[in-house]
């Protein structure tokens, strides 16, 4: 009967990763499935994507740093924060099984490469550019991984932003395996679209910056993807060639955009106007030309309550794989399943500079990774911390 029961084990859900805990609970043989490499390797693949299992916040440089917690989307515990001991931290990314903070007040490291699963951790400085405003990201390096249960091996880290002292917008890319950050790249004169952008900034401003938005990119095969807060304008960094160039967005007269990554693939960008959700996908044919193409159209009036006409509703994220746009509604975070339109309020803060920390929801970072018993029995480090114990009987309490 071994099988059958791998079989019934093998559909829990993993959005609701005490179950499997409980299970693991349950007797020996049932204990033996759950940890087994093979179930795991099946259970990965049964699932096709890492569920959400939680979310950091990233704000505005003038709202300050929000509070160093993890918010937990599922009933497990959250995850201890490296910055909950006092130290100022600024969360940057989330993305396989890793998350990319910056210690604002240590004096051996610059960022912070953290698994909350393993509780591995990664020190490294920052490139050598003075910078304005900037976004980064944490990316697995590995050859071939699918990234549906990344945990250790190599990975990258993409910093890019607005020097200090240049109008133009700089890149790096720092690898494990090499322990060197790239030399930087920026935008010059031989970049048409952003000679362009460049002159209607100053042509409307008179003295203008283009100031990189500091929201979580999106990751599409080699090239990550931010915005410029003027028009939208979308920068795509491809670091295997070192290289930037600039994409027009659908839409340039809006505010609170998300950019995401598509189910095929595909460069995505989602925004609300009167009222409604509007998603956007970019399409290349066969000869190379490029448009965008409108996607979902969502109502959100009777599903998304607005306690003040000023609190939004406006969206401040997106979950790679999974389909999920994230809503603010003032001080409320909503979460959009965009296939079935179900929403699902994942956090509220108690005033405005409550839960998350100051101010307002701006750019969500959601944690997506799997979580069974077969994989943190095998983390010894965590075992001998008692941070599994601890797990485990919270599960099996719950």
């Amino acid at each position: 009967m071994e099988e059958l029961v791998g079989e019934i084990l093998l559909r829990l859900p993993p959005d609701e990763p005490e179950h499997l805990f409980r299970a693991a609970l349950v007797c020996k043989p049932w204990l033996r499935i759950l940890c087994d490499a093979a179930f795991l390797r099946r259970y990965r693949a049964f699932h096709g994507a890492p569920p959400l299992l939680g979310l950091l916040q990233r704000n505005m440089v003038i709202q300050g740093d929000p509070s160093p917690r993890f918010v937990s989307t599922t009933s497990m515990p959250d995850f201890p924060h490296p910055g909950s001991d006092g130290q100022r931290t600024r969360p940057l990314d989330c993305r396989h099984g890793r998350v990319l903070i910056q210690m604002l007040e240590d004096e051996t490291m610059d960022l912070l490469i953290w698994d909350p699963v393993t509780g591995d951790r990664h020190g490294l400085l920052e490139p050598r550019v003075e910078w304005l405003i900037y976004s980064a990201a944490v990316i697995c390096a590995a050859d071939g991984c699918d990234h549906l249960d990344c945990h250790g091996g190599p990975f990258r880290v993409v910093f890019i932003g607005t020097p200090e002292w240049e109008n133009t917008i700089t890149a790096s890319v720092y690898s494990s395996e090499t322990g060197a950050w790239s030399a930087p790249v920026s935008f010059d004169q031989s970049s048409e679209a952003f000679v362009k952008h460049m002159r209607d900034g100053n042509a409307a401003t008179h003295c203008y910056t283009p100031y990189l938005q500091p929201r979580r990119g999106v990751v599409i095969g080699d090239q990550i993807y931010f915005t410029i807060r003027m028009g939208n304008a979308i920068v795509k960094y491809d670091w295997g060639k070192n290289g930037l160039s600039m994409i027009d967005p659908p839409i340039a007269k809006v505010f609170h955009i998300a950019l995401m990554a598509m189910e095929d693939s595909s460069l995505g960008f989602a925004c609300i106007q009167n009222g409604s959700l509007y998603t956007w996908s970019r399409k290349v044919d066969s000869e190379g030309a490029v448009e965008w193409a409108i996607g979902r159209v969502i109502e959100l009036e009777k599903m998304i309550p607005v306690a003040k006409p000023c609190d939004g509703p406006y969206v401040v994220g997106s979950a790679e794989g999974a389909g999920v746009i994230f809503i603010s509604s003032g001080a409320t975070l909503f979460m959009i399943k965009l296939n079935s339109g179900q929403v699902k309020k994942v956090d509220e803060a108690v005033d405005m500079k409550d839960v998350l920390g100051v101010g307002v929801y701006f750019s969500v970072l959601p944690y997506m990774s799997f979580y069974t018993p077969g994989m943190v029995l095998c983390l010894v480090p965590c075992l001998l911390s008692g941070i599994f114990l601890y797990s485990f009987s919270k599960f099996a309490l719950c």
